[in-house]
């Protein structure tokens, strides 16, 4: 009877070690193991990889940030509103040079100038008297962009002296000034990459 029982004991000790041995092997706990998926090759080796599960991460924005995306914003949108009339601005430069390439005479160099003032009056004063003080300064920038040239030396070749003179007293006084120019890898960086994203809806570049 006792060769019985321990016979049985060893029989029962032998089934759980194994059982258990097995066990161990088929289950992991959640930090045992890492399943792979993939490999990659990498100087002749396989390098095992896989995808971990997005994470999102918030945070609350400080008072800088907030400041900078503020005026982020405002400067897309004056150049989402201001880079059309630029372009304009552009291409009429251009075709008036055009126009006046072998006119000597004053009197019918003036005329030219005129009849595209004219125009431009008609098509768009309506729509630039509603600019702010900003888009305007933005849209000066952009003319320098577009043409090479600022807007004091736009209007000095084109209307003289005296007039220009006057339209540069009249944008100092509004906190603005003819003369501005554009630097796309300094101070006119952020606006440079604006401009060329709304290049791309155009289509330009």
């Amino acid at each position: 009877m006792k060769t019985l029982c321990q016979t049985f004991i060893l029989i029962f000790l032998s089934s759980f070690i194994y059982l258990h041995a097995n066990s161990q092997q088929e289950e992991h706990g959640i930090y045992d193991t890492i399943r792979v998926y993939s490999f990659t090759e990498e100087n002749g080796e396989k390098v095992p990889g896989g995808w971990l599960e997005p994470v999102t991460v918030h945070a609350k924005m400080t008072e800088a940030w907030k400041k900078y995306w503020k005026e982020w914003t405002r400067l897309r949108n004056a150049v989402y509103v201001t880079y059309p009339y630029a372009i304009t601005a552009s291409r009429v430069m251009k075709e008036i040079n055009a126009q006046l390439v072998n006119v000597k005479d004053k009197k019918q160099r003036k005329a030219i100038i005129h009849s595209r003032e004219k125009e431009l009056k008609r098509d768009f004063a309506d729509k630039l008297t509603n600019l702010s003080v900003y888009q305007g300064k933005v849209l000066m920038k952009l003319i320098y962009r577009e043409t090479g040239d600022n807007c004091y030396e736009i209007i000095d070749e084109y209307k003289g002296g005296f007039t220009v003179a006057v339209w540069q007293t009249v944008a100092l006084v509004f906190g603005s000034n003819l003369r501005q120019n554009y630097n796309p890898s300094g101070a006119d960086e952020a606006m440079e990459y604006i401009v060329k994203d709304v290049e791309k809806m155009y289509g330009r570049r």
